[in-house]
């Protein structure tokens, strides 16, 4: 059992190293295709009709692959792993391709989901078919799920470690003990595989072991600063876009994806039109903060968050197929770059990266319920130990401030419910229905 095991673990690493290498580069290709070349640079030169009507074509494509096949949508690892655990899904070598189209067509297109999402659920098939292909025991189906997933983070992130961390804080936890070296191999090839093609977020003004004491007290300000960003998130989730989903479109509900559609390609065209760099995934928007020099006006970067928590919100509404890993970080980049230009401003001048790493790493820990993952990101991305630390304690206490009002679920986190216990309770009563009122159409 041994051998099949570090031979899987090693399998999985190498195809999920291909695997997804091939993914992040059809979706670069794809996305100069559909943008006729840098969509930075060619985005001003394009007619506006072609900008709302290229995501809105690609939304409705990607929906009615996702209405052939609905686990195509499946992005959380935890929820794949419970599923196939309990005989509820079984996940076909057609499934990871039709993932791969949808997920590359909502990326390429200018939808702010992220890469890592389809690259852990890809990762995740893979294992799961080599589970099959050397027939091992149903009791090891989450533990190769782990691995997998653990392998497509490290490949797509070009981060074995942060592969690990994230594997280990969805759902291997409770395998640590016993199986964390074959976490250990398919992450550490998948990683080897992919740091040969693909681009990893490198912090370039790192200072290593030292520390800065001047930086505490704008550290602890950046603690409230960016919990108002996080309110705001979920706020417009809760408020709006929820509360539309579930009371506004609830006799409409035979048409809730066709009606998101349009108003996702529609927003996704507009935030094209006023600034691109609101769109898309946002990786180069974080490896472009934590590493600019030059100071970036804060009204702008005012704009550009709104306009991403927007985006970021409503392509995941809209079924865009991806995760929200990566446009988390860029938002949380954007809200510690403008924090720092704000604190310049007030005559105490700090470095906007710095605010940058530890934003982008705090923003995506807190609501991702990552924090582990949130400082191992930090360190291997940056090794600061002044991002390193300033994370890890920014990590907990907005995590605790958030929690005040908010419900914030790592099995879930598109949405999020208002407290008290009360609101929670009927929040998740008319989620309930709305679950069974769809399932009751889909028998029909």
């Amino acid at each position: 059992m041994i051998i099949k095991l570090i031979t899987a673990a090693v399998l999985t690493g190498l195809i999920s190293g291909f695997f997804i290498t091939f993914y992040e580069l059809l979706i670069t290709f794809l996305t100069y295709f559909f943008f006729m070349g840098d969509p930075y640079k060619t985005i001003p030169t394009l007619p506006t009709w072609y900008l709302y009507a290229l995501p809105t074509v690609a939304i409705f494509v990607v929906n009615y692959l996702i209405s052939k096949d609905k686990h195509i949508r499946e992005y959380g690892v935890s929820e794949i792993a419970d599923s196939i655990a309990q005989n509820e899904m079984k996940l076909k070598v057609k499934t990871l391709f039709l993932k791969v189209i949808a997920s590359a067509m909502s990326l390429s297109t200018g939808f702010a989901v992220g890469t890592e999402g389809p690259s852990a659920g890809i990762g995740a098939m893979i294992a799961y078919h080599l589970h099959r292909l050397f027939r091992m025991p149903q009791m090891l189906i989450k533990m190769m799920i782990s691995v997998g997933a653990s392998s497509g983070i490290a490949a797509i992130f070009v981060s074995p470690i942060t592969g690990m961390a994230f594997a280990i804080e969805n759902i291997a936890y409770q395998f640590i003990k016993q199986y964390v070296t074959y976490l250990i191999l398919a992450s550490v090839i998948a990683f080897a595989v992919s740091i040969n093609y693909l681009e990893p977020i490198v912090f370039q003004h790192s200072t290593g072991r030292q520390l800065d004491l001047d930086y505490i007290i704008a550290n602890l300000l950046f603690i409230p600063f960016i919990t108002a960003f996080v309110y705001f998130y979920l706020f417009l989730k809760q408020r709006l876009l929820y509360f539309v989903d579930l009371e506004v479109f609830k006799k409409f509900n035979r048409f809730r994806n066709y009606i998101f559609a349009f108003i996702g390609g529609s927003v996704v065209g507009t935030v094209l039109l006023i600034e691109p760099h609101a769109a898309f995934s946002g990786k180069d928007v974080v490896i472009n903060l934590i590493n600019v020099e030059n100071h970036i006006p804060f009204y702008f970067i005012l704009g550009i968050i709104i306009l991403r928590i927007i985006g970021t919100t409503v392509s995941i509404y809209s079924n865009a197929v991806g995760g929200i890993f990566l446009p988390l970080m860029s938002i949380g980049a954007l809200i510690g770059y403008g924090f720092a230009e704000l604190f310049t401003y007030l005559h105490f001048p700090v470095e906007p990266f710095y605010f940058a790493a530890i934003g982008s790493a705090v923003f995506m820990g807190v609501l991702m319920k990552l924090p582990l993952t949130a400082v191992i990101l930090a360190m291997e991305t940056t090794f600061d130990y002044n991002i390193v630390i300033a994370t890890g304690i920014s990590v907990v206490l907005v995590e605790y401030l958030s929690n005040i009002y908010f419900d914030v679920r790592r099995r879930n986190a598109t949405k999020a419910y208002k407290k008290p216990e009360k609101a929670v309770k009927q929040s998740e009563e008319s989620e309930e229905k709305h679950s069974e009122e769809k399932s009751k159409e889909e028998k029909v």
